[in-house]
């Protein structure tokens, strides 16, 4: 009996534990989301998951992508958050958003129509940023960029849900030069970038070994000329 009541009185100290870590990380959750409502968070965030990607990718700042470059147009200022370099000169404008007011609604929605309500404006949300990424016309600012821009949003889970009432989205979007992409189809878009990067590479590294053996071999026929014409005019 002492045993017993030895063991249940452990068990309780556990679950009082456990409550209390519960306790904390709901708090800890809460001031999350309440931080992730903040546009200024959102955008700071987005941002560091598109940089997080680009280096996952084998990407190296200044050299590969360069962050926060700006053109001020006669429409205003416009700085999108990452411009990625291709080989020839060119370059891919990226830029991140974060659509997540709606998206946390529905999370914590109580019930399924409120839910369903909650994702048609996260929908609405996506859309909205397209039309406004699409209407900045990236592709006309940045002379070397390709005539189309990236809509990075950070999360898997904000384009999958959206396609689950709009399967529409992707197709609008690619028609206004605007692509949708998720980290994981983003580190695919760079992984075959840099694939490009090493052919370029190749490439100027066989111009290099071509140039070197031509003026290796003009150097070896003007010498034999030289060594030629001092035989004869020894034997003379």
């Amino acid at each position: 009996e002492a045993g017993r009541h030895k063991d249940y009185g452990s068990l309780t100290e556990q679950l009082r534990a456990l409550t209390s870590t519960h306790e904390n990380l709901r708090k800890e959750t809460g001031n999350l989301v309440s931080a992730l409502r903040k546009p200024q968070v959102r955008g700071r965030w987005g941002e560091m998951q598109l940089r997080r990607v680009a280096e996952l990718s084998g990407m190296l700042m200044h050299c590969d992508f360069v962050e926060q470059a700006s053109v001020e147009p006669d429409s205003g200022r416009l700085r999108p958050d990452m411009i990625v370099k291709l080989p020839a000169g060119r370059e891919i404008v990226v830029d991140a958003k974060v659509p997540l007011d709606a998206y946390l609604d529905a999370i914590a929605a109580q019930s399924d129509e409120d839910r369903r309500a909650k994702m048609e404006k996260h929908v609405q949300q996506v859309r909205a940023h397209i039309n406004r990424l699409a209407s900045k016309e990236y592709w006309n600012q940045f002379e070397r960029s390709l005539d189309f821009v990236v809509l990075f949003l950070p999360g898997e889970s904000f384009l999958s849900t959206a396609l689950e009432l709009d399967n529409t989205l992707i197709e609008d979007g690619f028609q206004k030069k605007v692509i949708i992409a998720t980290p994981t189809t983003f580190i695919a878009l760079l992984q075959t970038i840099a694939y490009g990067w090493r052919q370029e590479q190749v490439t100027r590294n066989a111009i290099e070994i071509s140039r070197l053996g031509k003026e290796l071999y003009d150097r070896i026929t003007k010498l034999a000329e030289q060594f030629h014409m001092s035989l004869t005019g020894m034997k003379k």
